[in-house]
Parts: C-alpha cells; sequence; structure tokens
C-alpha cells in the first residue's frame, strides 16, 4: 500500500519538526518518517541555543517557553581565555540558552502534531525513486510513500542522502572525544565549564534537572570509536584540565566519537532536498549545528509551500541553496578555527602562551570580538541581494516596536510577509499584511517570513513597492502558531518567479 502526502520529511530531529510544523500550518499536507522506533527521552546531542534561532523560535510562538527551561550564558569563553560578550548583541536574547536538545524536540514534536504533521516511528528510508510528478520513498516495515518533495533531515547518515546520489565531501578532524551524562557532587559556577591544555580538552554542559554531559579528549589520542573507555578515564581527565571533576559520579551511560566536517555538495537534487546535518555536519565547537539546521528549516519551508501551492516557481526553491549554502559553509569554517585551537594548545607550550597573552587582549578589540558574536549567534548572517539593492536587503531584520504595542516577531507568527511603513501605501492581502512603526523610521521594510529583508527604500516609491510586491510570492498565509489565531484566506496560485538568488555574507 502506497500513502501519500505533499511532502515527506524523513528525520524527527530538530531540523525536521520545525520544517514539518512549518509545512503543516502553511496548509501543505506533511508525513514525518523517522528512523528510530522511539524517542530517547535522555537524549541530546546539542546544548547551545544561539540568539537567532531563539528569534527564529519567537517568530513561531516557542522561544519564552524553552527560555524558560534553560539557563542563559551572556559570556561565552572560547580557547579558555576569548570571552564573547553577547549580552552586547542587539536582540531580544542577548546570550546564547544552554539547554538540552530534547526540550527543543518535545515543543517542536507538540507544535507539529498540532497542525496535523504524521509522524510515522519505525520507518527506514531504504529506497527512493524520483518521478514527474513526485517521490517514491520506500520503508523498511512501513511501506511506501509518494509525495511531490521529499526533504532529509535524517542526520550525518542521510539515507535521504546516500539514495539519492549527492557527494557528501569531507574528512574526520578529531577522534577518540569521550562523552558520558554523569551526575557532580559540586556545581560548576559557570554555565559552561571548559579548558583546553597540555593534556586535552575538557567541558561540562548541565542539562538543567542534574545531569551534565561530560567531554574529554585526551592530548593526542586517536583510537576508534569502540575502544573501551572508563569513568576513571574521562574523571582523571578532567582533574587534570579543570583542574577538579566535580565530584563525578554515577554516569548513566560513557563512549566516545570521533567528528567530522563535511557538506553536501548540493542541497537539492530535483524533488529531494537537504536540511541540517544531512547537508553539514562540523564540530560541536561554538554549538552551530543545531542552530544552522533550524535556520534550514526557517529558510526552506516558506518557499517550498508556496511553490507546491503554485504562487511560485522553481527559482524561489533554488534560492534556498543558493542562500544557505554558504551559512553551511561558514559554519564548518567557524567550528573547525575553534577545535583546530584547542587542539593546538596540548601539543606545543609556544601555543599555549601565546594564546594565554593574546586572547585576553583580543577580547578588549570590540569590534572583532563584536564581529565574532555576531558570526556565532547568528545575528550577522545575511543573503546575497542584487548589486543595485538597498544596503539593508538580505539581512536579518531586528525585532521592531510596531504601533500598537506589537512586536515585528509576533506578528511574524501569521506566516506572512510583513511590509513596515508608515501610512497604508497599499492594500493588505492574504500573503501581505501591513504594520507602523512604533517610532521614527524612515526605511520602508518589505519582510520575509524567515525574518530577513526581501526589500527596503529610504524614501517609498509606489512603482518600485508595487514591483517588490510582484517579485516575491508572499509566502504562506498560514499562521505559523497555534497562537497566531485563525486562518487567513487562502491565496489564489499566480504565477510568481522567486528570485533566482541570494545572499550577501
Amino acid at each position: 500500500m502506497t500513502e501519500a502526502a505533499d511532502v515527506l520529511v524523513v528525520g524527527a530531529g530538530p531540523t525536521g519538526l520545525l520544517l514539518a510544523g512549518d509545512l503543516a500550518t502553511a496548509g501543505v499536507q506533511v508525513t514525518l518518517l523517522e528512523r528510530r522506533a522511539h524517542a530517547d527521552a535522555n537524549l541530546t546531542r546539542a546544548f547551545a541555543v544561539h540568539a537567532r534561532t531563539l528569534e527564529v523560535l519567537d517568530a513561531r510562538g516557542l522561544a519564552d517557553e524553552l527560555v524558560a527551561l534553560g539557563r542563559k550564558a551572556p559570556v561565552v569563553g572560547v580557547f579558555g581565555k576569548l570571552e564573547l560578550h553577547l549580552h552586547r548583541l542587539r536582540t531580544r536574547f542577548p546570550f546564547a540558552l544552554i539547554t538540552p536538545q530534547y526540550n527543543i524536540e518535545r515543543l517542536l514534536e507538540r507544535r507539529a502534531r498540532a497542525a496535523g504533521v504524521r509522524i510515522v516511528r519505525g520507518a527506514e528510508v531504504v529506497a527512493l525513486h524520483q518521478h514527474a510528478d513526485g517521490v517514491e520513498a520506500q520503508t523498511a516495515g512501513r511501506g511506501t510513500f509518494h509525495a511531490a518533495y521529499v526533504v532529509g533531515c535524517d542526520g550525518v547518515r542521510s539515507a535521504v542522502r546516500q539514495l539519492t546520489g549527492i557527494a557528501f565531501p569531507g574528512r574526520w578532524i578529531v577522534r577518540s572525544v569521550m562523552l558520558a551524562d554523569v551526575q557532580l557532587t559540586h556545581v560548576p559556577a559557570d554555565a559552561v565549564t571548559t579548558n583546553a591544555n597540555e593534556h586535552g580538552f575538557a567541558s561540562l554542559v548541565p542539562f538543567g534537572d542534574g545531569w551534565y554531559r561530560a567531554i574529554g579528549w585526551i592530548a593526542g589520542d586517536d583510537r576508534p570509536d569502540d575502544a573501551p573507555v572508563t569513568a576513571e578515564e574521562l574523571s582523571g581527565l578532567l582533574h587534570r584540565v579543570l583542574g577538579t571533576d566535580y565530584g563525578m559520579h554515577d554516569p548513566r551511560w560513557i563512549s566516545r566519537f570521533h567528528s567530522d566536517e563535511r557538506q553536501a555538495e548540493r542541497y537539492r537534487q530535483g524533488r529531494v532536498l537537504l536540511a541540517g546535518d544531512a547537508a553539514h555536519v562540523h564540530s560541536p565547537a561554538g554549538g552551530m549545528g543545531m542552530n544552522t539546521g533550524l535556520q534550514d528549516a526557517a529558510n526552506l519551508s516558506w518557499k517550498l509551500a508556496a511553490v507546491i501551492q503554485g504562487r511560485a516557481g522553481l527559482p524561489l526553491l533554488d534560492s534556498y541553496e543558493h542562500e544557505r549554502h554558504p551559512v553551511g559553509k561558514q559554519a564548518l569554517r567557524i567550528s573547525g578555527a575553534i577545535t583546530r585551537g584547542v587542539l593546538s594548545a596540548p601539543r606545543s607550550i609556544r601555543v599555549r602562551q601565546l594564546r594565554d597573552t593574546l586572547m585576553p587582549l583580543v577580547s578588549r578589540l570590540s569590534s572583532l570580538t563584536a564581529h565574532a558574536e555576531r558570526l556565532l549567534s547568528g545575528i550577522g548572517i545575511a543573503y546575497p541581494a542584487p548589486r543595485t539593492s538597498h544596503r539593508l536587503t538580505g539581512r536579518r531584520a531586528p525585532d521592531l516596536r510596531l504601533a500598537g504595542g506589537q512586536r515585528l516577531y509576533e506578528l511574524l507568527r501569521t506566516g506572512r510577509f510583513v511590509l513596515v511603513t508608515p501610512g497604508r501605501p497599499t492594500a493588505e492581502t492574504p500573503w501581505l499584511q501591513l504594520a507602523a512603526p512604533a517610532g521614527p523610521l524612515t526605511t520602508t521594510l518589505l519582510i520575509r517570513p524567515d525574518g530577513h529583508i526581501a526589500w527596503a527604500a529610504d524614501r517609498l516609491d509606489a512603482g518600485q513597492l508595487h514591483a517588490a510586491l510582484q517579485h516575491w510570492p508572499l509566502a504562506t498565509p498560514s499562521p505559523l502558531s497555534p497562537a497566531a489565531g485563525p486562518h487567513p484566506p487562502t491565496a489564489q496560485p499566480a504565477d510568481l518567479a522567486g528570485p533566482s538568488a541570494a545572499g550577501r555574507r
């Protein structure tokens, strides 16, 4: 028996859940296939939620609930000496939020189910066949599924990517990293405790419920993932690198892993697309993996919905790879630089001395650290724009205060484009809403559903505004969060071509 849907999302991690929830609330029929038969309540790979990701979740009505579950880190240490002062970011979330991945998954799964996503567990995809009108996915034990599009959000070993034949070049950069979930007798003072010295690297990250993730790498160790590891070995490393193991005890699991740096050559082949770790994987240094994947989903969801509903052509879908592939590449560079900096410290006393001398000095250079803070947090990500565009086109829109006491990111929960300008230069439509700024704002902004600026003008020109509105499909008319209210009327299909590219870095 073959089951049909508009979109098959493969992989029920954060990226897949956010994407599926967005599509379903836009009126797209979504089936989410997950290889694992049951969700593991204690499984977590990521802990840091950066400011831009919190803004993405805010546009879905989920950020405040998530923040209440985690611990804010307004200052983040890099290499043990360089400090990034995230509290200086101009955002509603000037910090990194420390919370385990499963907290995010629970919120996103609740939202996806409420929107009507069908989640099928124990459905391992074993074959994919593309046809002129869609894709057929065969699973082991759960039958065959047909959809107009398939999106692989199924991680570093993505079956979707492999079955589609998309290359995933790269290599491993560090092996034999020890991981364990442990309890501590003494609570560390910092939200994240980390250091690197001649003995190796060690870090402790809180779950928020009394458990901690302990991470450690012994200098020069390159044993394979299946090499035995003991709690005593990890505890000894914590003592040598952090000065104490904080009374580490009762590990519920312990293992080794290796870290790769890889990126898919393409994010789309025909009717199959990739997002999250299926498209890019790198060191956990900097906590950018899950954040980049969630932002992939936010970029893709409104575009895919517009194409499926007939409001946009394939050039808009092509813009997903054009905008997000450079962001994935940047995440590899940043996490790789941090990892190589950490790994170099144990190998050379000169490197450690230079690091310990220079990093405190760099921390005082606000222009350098401000740039690093914007990159790590995602606030500084911008997409390409034509050369004749306004300087703000492609950039992330700040959470503007609007007339009536509303915030921009609250208004983005409707899933529509927002035109922020004094007066009413055009009529509202099912896909466009108007908003007046609460204070003086001379620049007119057309803002995409993902919070990036589609078009801007310092002097409002009716002809240019009309051309800009005709250029975009203006996203879905359906709300992105249950709290956003009733669905506005459905937009009629139109033969609108989206932008062929996006992406100023």
